[in-house]
């Protein structure tokens, strides 16, 4: 190398750090990150590292392919959400209606930071290692897309992970088994029989029977499980428009379950449906249940998990697990997508460092931690056995 390691990795670092604004200056979409991914694709060939398209706007880049150590491959997601910005930082989003609102700009910077250590030190990898940029995380089911398009082909574990804001900035947790929650939606359109408001007894008022429903599935999860599989199901919109003396001939419930047990899915997504007919027999209007399962929870393998702490801890010092947050988060990830196929884990790590990097992803004031794109590439190096650079970290 033409420089002292430590001046090539901060300067490696910086270039990171500045690529993750500029993509949150122009987000894009689920299934949408057409300029995201030609911006990675660019990148990677001024690295010369070799890429393919996977999954249409996803990327697949392999470093040492001819490797005889494991074939391990590290992900990053790339897609945005439907949300206004109010951040009100420098590098705010310029799409409107669009934002990098979960940090996925951060993922992909702190991968391709990684990216541009391992081709330095390519020679040097056990294994080959693969990255994978992937679109379509936020409801699209981008993980099962990449790897229907060969993403994870000769790949022996896989290692992902996501910022956290609840957890400290230095903390993490990667437990073995389950890490995040699987999730669904629904919708129960209430069909009735509308009319006047001073006579409600020639009307079946779906507003009351919708009212009943949604007071009957609240209770599911207290009264119709075992209290020791985590679950949450919350009705999150009522639909029901109408004028003010009339009673409307239908209302529209919609709302989503998570899961940390896969096994209780087909028994929540029964019990919905039973309630929700029940309860519309009882007021004499009828019903109709769509339930919409979607990701699966997010299990580790304990192999995988233990050496992915063994790196948080070698990073961030003895008190990288001592988080007390509870697992599993109930958020979902598609990243189970992965886990289903082979071994691998996926960490939660801390955001919050005391200066507003604990706003809630999907919040429109949210913004990524940046002084995590060091750390996480630098544990990612280790997971994949490369040479460590020299890393002084910033006080949190």
């Amino acid at each position: 190398m033409s420089q002292p390691a430590l001046t090539n990795w901060q300067a490696l670092v910086a270039d990171a750090v500045e690529f993750r604004r500029e993509l949150h200056r122009q987000p894009e979409l689920t299934w949408a990150e057409q300029q995201t991914a030609a911006s990675i694709r660019e990148r990677l060939t001024a690295l010369d590292i070799p890429w393919r398209a996977c999954a249409d706007t996803g990327t697949v880049a392999t470093l040492n392919p001819n490797g005889r150590g494991r074939h391990l491959a590290l992900r990053a997601d790339i897609d945005a959400l439907p949300i206004v910005e109010a951040s009100g930082v420098a590098w705010s989003s310029e799409q409107p209606g669009c934002m990098h609102a979960c940090g996925h700009d951060g993922h992909t910077a702190a991968l391709f930071a990684t990216a541009q250590w391992l081709k330095q030190h390519e020679a040097d990898l056990p294994g080959p290692v693969t990255l994978l940029f992937q679109p379509a995380e936020e409801g699209g089911h981008g993980a099962k897309r990449m790897i229907e398009d060969g993403a994870l082909n000769g790949v022996d574990a896989i290692f992902g992970w996501h910022n956290w804001p609840a957890i400290r900035y230095g903390q993490a947790v990667c437990p073995d088994g389950t890490v995040m929650a699987g999730n669904g939606t629904f919708k129960i359109e209430v069909i009735g029989r509308g009319g006047h408001a001073s006579q409600p007894e020639l009307c079946r008022d779906p507003v009351l029977a919708g009212s009943a429903m949604v007071v009957a599935l609240q209770q599911v999860v207290a009264r119709r499980l075992p209290p020791q599989q985590a679950t949450v199901l919350s009705v999150t919109s009522f639909d029901a428009k109408s004028g003010v003396t009339v009673i409307p001939d239908r209302a529209v419930l919609e709302g989503s379950y998570r899961l940390a047990d896969p096994s209780t899915s087909d028994t929540l997504n029964a019990l919905i449906e039973s309630v929700a007919h029940s309860t519309a027999e009882a007021y004499g209007v009828q019903c109709e249940v769509s339930v919409y399962p979607r990701y699966d929870a997010t299990i580790n393998h304990g192999d995988e998990a233990a050496r992915y702490r063994q790196a948080l801890q070698e990073e961030f010092g003895a008190e990288a697990l001592a988080s007390d947050v509870v697992v599993p988060i109930m958020a979902s990830e598609d990243f189970s997508y992965y886990l289903q196929q082979i071994p691998g884990a996926f960490a939660l790590i801390g955001s919050d460092d005391g200066q507003g990097h604990n706003v809630p992803c999907h919040s429109p004031k949210y913004d990524f931690n940046d002084a995590l794109i060091a750390h996480v590439a630098r544990i990612y190096l280790r997971l994949v056995g490369a040479p460590l650079p020299e890393f002084t970290p910033e006080s949190p």
